[in-house]
């Protein structure tokens, strides 16, 4: 596999999963839902502020313990690929709407921006897919860690501010823009799900000749 169809693997995949609807994109809509374009637009930047704090994780942690204990590869990979399938066919059995958002007052930009922060931060199933995720992208044939996590981190940020800022200056409009179509939101986790199970066992099978 070349670096190139790594790195589009891992931004199909990264793509899937941000737009899955979750606790951080409804974050993003309940904030521009009460408090407009601007509250909306920090949530985002919060999101984005807690994705790069994942893919700083995914690069020291999860690279550096693969580069130090290489017989850990394999099993990396066979649980990374086995958690991602999982997923998958949790979200192709799942029935995800987006109805009920939190409305509450408004708050100051610098106050949801941290709220976000803290939510993506705390949000269990982004560190397990971290987990996951970054052994089976993060390659020493590819160059420095660093590099190949500066492009990824890059991407994770430049998808969020894509969804969730697109997402935000939606429902900014109203709420029917995402709320009132609850069916939308279920095949689109769905889809989701399948384009999971099949990206994992293609990583599965193509990286496997390579450990």
């Amino acid at each position: 596999m070349t670096y190139a169809e790594n790195l589009w693997l891992f931004f199909v995949l990264l793509t899937g999963v941000i737009a899955v609807p979750g606790m951080d994109m409804a974050f993003v809509i309940a904030n521009s839902l009460s408090g407009g374009r601007r509250s909306g637009l920090a949530a985002t930047a919060g999101m984005m502020a807690g994705g790069a704090c994942h893919t700083l994780f995914g690069a020291a942690a999860v690279a550096g313990l693969t580069l130090w204990t290489p017989f850990l590869a394999r099993p990396m990979l066979i649980l990374g690929s086995a958690y991602m399938i999982w997923i998958g066919y949790t979200l192709t059995r799942s029935s995800i709407v987006l109805a009920t958002l939190d409305e509450s007052g408004r708050s100051t930009r610098r106050k949801v921006f941290f709220q976000a922060f803290i939510t993506c931060l705390l949000n269990p199933k982004a560190w397990l897919f971290t987990l996951a995720l970054y052994p089976q992208f993060l390659k020493p044939s590819f160059g420095p860690y660093w590099v190949q996590a500066l492009a990824m981190g890059f991407m994770t940020v430049s998808v969020q501010l894509t969804i969730y800022g697109g997402l935000a200056l939606a429902a900014a409009r109203g709420r029917n823009a995402i709320a009132a179509r609850p069916r939308l939101t279920i095949w689109l986790g769905r889809g989701a799900g399948l384009m999971l199970m099949a990206i994992a066992l293609y990583i599965l099978v193509r990286s496997w000749g390579d450990l």
